[in-house]
């Protein structure tokens, strides 16, 4: 057992620590307050490796390890979760969805833009009626010999409105329940696939979130991922990817607040000390600092596992249900700490504070991961 990070690695989060500073940190509250996130910035991550960070070399990708992914997903969450999230979409279930399960000439046609930050995906899973019960799909696919005709509505998507390849989880055949679900590629301008407004949101506010339309949309039978019935595997097995992503977010998340809480609570004076010198503070940090060190280990073990082979669904459900509750109480006492300063948006922790909540319910929300959890105890 070895909790020191290889050289490699210590590179890898450095690069990513001084592009978060450098690149996403100038501008961060003007984004979060114009709903925007420049093109620009994208491709700067892009050529950094960062949209393809596991994806094999041959494809296009950088060709690193979950533990690098985490890496690299915490220290750019700790300036912009919108850039985050961007990057997670992108690599745990666009990149790894066609990677694991797609076919050869799919990987080549698709995988190689999406690895390289050429474009970005967006995957469909979400619906009105279909959000934590993803069996419950009213987004149909006909079956129409050599095509398949779309149906439906897809909201909360990520990278909704930029992305130009689109994942989408339909149902074919409902009598069959989840085993007559099928994983669909569509291309952005497609016939009949239309892109709502952009949502309001309380975080990850860069990140552009939309609804889609699916009116009549004609589907190349080649651009279903895997055999008929595969979708619902499909979505699950590419979902227990994204929880360590979205753990590595919420984790980035919590360190970030606190390292600006400590620097304030070392600068910030009353009654004659620095108020890190009083022990109603000091004893805040120590407890952000110690459950935020609990959240990495288990983001770190669920990334290892994954590196290893092993099965994951347990570590990342658990990481992500941990790393997202450190991040939603640990933002609120970084603002705590700030205290009136910390209700502006000049000191940036009530923006993570807004950010964290998220990480609570996208890609599962704590009670489904919960239901993982305890349906892997009882399972043995």
């Amino acid at each position: 057992m070895d909790f020191n990070l290889t050289e490699e690695h210590m590179m890898i989060r450095d690069a990513a620590r001084d592009f978060a500073q450098t690149e996403l940190l100038p501008g961060v509250i003007e984004r979060d307050n114009a709903q925007t996130f420049p093109d620009e910035l994208v491709r700067k991550m892009g050529d950094l490796g960062f949209m393809g960070i596991m994806v094999d070399p041959k494809y296009g990708g950088s060709g690193m390890d979950a533990i690098s992914y985490v890496l690299i997903m915490e220290e750019l969450s700790k300036i912009d979760a919108s850039a985050s999230v961007m990057v997670s979409v992108n690599n745990s279930l666009v990149c790894y969805g066609l990677e694991a399960y797609g076919n050869e000439k799919q990987k080549e046609k698709y995988l190689t833009k999406l690895a390289t930050g050429e474009c970005i995906g967006a995957f469909c899973l979400s619906e009105p009626e279909a959000g934590s019960d993803a069996t419950s799909q009213k987004t149909t696919a006909i079956d129409k010999g050599d095509h398949y005709i779309l149906n439906g509505t897809k909201n909360w998507i990520t990278n909704g409105g930029r992305a130009e390849i689109y994942l989408v989880i339909a149902q074919t055949d409902k009598h069959k329940g989840s085993h007559g679900i099928n994983a669909f590629i569509v291309e952005k301008g497609t016939p009949g696939f239309d892109i709502g407004p952009k949502e309001d949101k309380l975080g990850i506010r860069g990140s552009d979130t939309h609804t889609l339309q699916f009116n009549d949309v004609k589907v190349p039978k080649e651009n279903r991922i895997g055999d008929d019935g595969f979708g619902f595997r499909f979505a699950m097995k590419t979902l227990s990817g994204g929880r360590i992503g979205i753990a590595a977010q919420a984790l980035g998340i919590a360190s970030g607040a606190y390292e600006l809480a400590l620097k304030y609570s070392k600068e910030r004076k009353a009654f004659g000390t620095e108020i890190c010198n009083h022990q109603a503070i000091a004893f805040k940090l120590a407890d952000m600092y110690t459950e935020i060190e609990a959240a990495r280990m288990l983001v770190m073990k669920a990334a290892w596992d994954k590196d290893q082979g092993n099965n994951y669904d347990m570590s990342s459900a658990m990481a992500k249900l941990y790393a997202s509750k450190v991040a939603m109480e640990h933002t609120v006492e970084a603002v705590q700490i700030h205290g009136g300063n910390g209700f502006v948006k000049e000191y940036h922790v009530e923006r993570l504070m807004r950010d964290a909540k998220i990480t609570q319910i996208y890609e599962g929300t704590s009670e489904i991961q919960k239901i993982v959890i305890s349906r892997g105890l009882i399972r043995g």
